[in-house]
């Protein structure tokens, strides 16, 4: 059967689609993203099925078809909101399950803390939107927490512009925190988590571009570096707006 090379696979390596599946590498924590993602799907979140390895040794997972978000016309509120609920959804039910004790993780960056298990990476470039909206790419979960996972996921779906009207985009970022049912405490500190959570991003990409690891090297140089620059300008010279569009 043809294959089919899909866009994206920044981190994954070579992603291509044999029929209705996709195929990807095997790596040393894949047994464990499975397993995780199986228990997620019985939890009740709708993420792409884990369909064992073929002849080459690669992942077989369900391909979701559909447009990815950050490809789609701007969310509106509602859609925001939508999101943020299953953002909520995906912590709600992580938080039930109990990795084994020798499990392998291989995120690119570290968490401040373990509290479950985060899919690391629940933003634009992975949601897809068809008849389902469903969040792809679960090889970079491991141990993070609600808030280190919230922030990068508001960011991107709610401020992914640096030159958008800040209070434009405040008004993003409430619908989609409001979808995800934050409590006080969380919403306090998300403005500054996000300011960790994008200086940690763009901390990845320029070391790995002085050190050579890819694809985070290249990335960098290709206009990534830039971008999260500009991010990080944008969240953190706007911080009183995000904190008043959250109180």
């Amino acid at each position: 059967m043809r294959e089919e090379v899909l866009e994206g696979g920044n981190a994954s390596g070579p992603v291509v689609r044999v029929g209705d599946t996709v195929r990807k590498a095997w790596t040393a924590a894949t047994p464990h993203i499975v397993a995780y993602v199986r228990a997620m799907r019985d939890g009740g979140v709708d993420a792409p099925e884990p369909l064992g390895r073929d002849a080459q040794g690669r992942q077989i997972i369900e391909f979701i078809p559909g447009a990815l978000a950050m490809d789609a016309a701007p969310l509106s509120a509602a859609e925001l909101g939508r999101v943020g609920d299953m953002v909520r959804w995906i912590h709600d039910v992580s938080a039930r399950y109990v990795p084994a004790a020798d499990a392998i993780w291989e995120p690119p960056l570290s968490a401040p803390a373990q509290e479950l298990i985060c899919h690391n990476d629940l933003a634009p470039w992975n949601l897809m939107l068809g008849d389902r909206w469903v969040f792809i790419d679960w090889d970079g979960a491991s141990p993070s927490t609600r808030s280190w996972d919230l922030a990068f996921s508001a960011q991107t779906f709610a401020l992914p512009d640096p030159t958008s009207d800040p209070e434009r985009s405040a008004d993003d970022l409430a619908a989609f925190v409001d979808g995800y049912g934050a409590d006080e405490e969380l919403r306090a500190v998300l403005p500054d988590m996000m300011r960790r959570r994008t200086q940690a991003m763009l901390d990845l990409l320029r070391s790995s571009a002085e050190a050579g690891r890819e694809p985070w090297g290249t990335m960098y140089s290709t206009g990534h570096g830039a971008h999260w620059a500009a991010v990080l300008d944008y969240v953190t010279a706007h911080r009183g707006v995000w904190q008043r569009a959250l109180a």
